[in-house]
């Protein structure tokens, strides 16, 4: 739906349920967000190290795609999907690191807020008036092999916005009279109710089709957390 619903947290809380299991999960990226509940929720997993990049005076970082292609972790946790990597990498975007990791036999569970996937573009801009320029293509959601909805209700998102929770409190005001008004929270909120219901209908008919076409099956593993 928006920042601060909590899309980082629960993709963490199943990486570490994954590693209760047995499973071998890295964090391949994570965004905290200077959140301390984030970061106490990522402690003892292990964090493969980001990639160092120049650009101009600025030193950025990413995600070391092959590092963590080499590590070869049964499970990888990849935050902000939608994420544009800084100029000069071999991708331009994070989804296609992710297609990377996903080629190399890893799982990967990511985050991504509605107003990024690609065919809402123009629904979203009518919405809230602002143009989103970080987009995926739907066929990311399309192969999942799930995707959870991380609901909150516009007046909860709008506490945790006033609480510091989200964005710095200088930032607070300017946010709530703009992309986090409540009408446009409940106007995205049901854009997103809308597309996993639409997801999980189209999944129920491609197990009903199964045993007529295995090729109805998607092929590739992503379990993809949406705001």
């Amino acid at each position: 739906m928006a920042a601060g619903v909590g899309k980082t947290y629960r993709m963490l809380q199943e990486g570490r349920q994954a590693q209760t299991e047995g499973r071998d999960v890295v964090i391949g990226y994570l965004e905290p967000h200077d959140r301390p509940e984030t970061a106490a929720l990522a402690e003892g997993l292990e964090v493969v190290p980001r990639l160092r990049v120049r650009h101009g005076s600025l030193e950025l970082e990413e995600m070391d795609v092959d590092a963590v292609v080499r590590r070869a972790p049964e499970l990888a946790l990849i935050d902000e999907l939608a994420h544009t990597n800084a100029p000069g990498m071999r991708n331009e975007k994070r989804w296609q690191d992710i297609d990377e990791v996903l080629d190399a036999r890893i799982d990967v569970i990511s985050t991504v807020n509605v107003q990024h996937l690609e065919s809402l573009n123009d629904a979203i801009f009518e919405l809230t008036e602002v143009r989103v320029r970080e987009t995926f293509p739907d066929r990311v959601l399309d192969e999942a092999d799930e995707v959870i909805l991380v609901d909150l209700t516009p007046e909860a998102l709008q506490e945790r916005l006033r609480a510091g929770k989200v964005y710095p409190r200088e930032r607070v005001e300017v946010a709530l009279d703009n992309f986090f008004r409540a009408d446009k929270l409940a106007a995205l909120r049901e854009l997103a109710l809308r597309e996993v219901a639409d997801d999980v209908e189209a999944r129920r008919t491609v197990r009903t089709l199964e045993p007529l076409s295995q090729q109805a099956v998607a092929e590739r593993v992503l379990a993809l957390v949406e705001p």
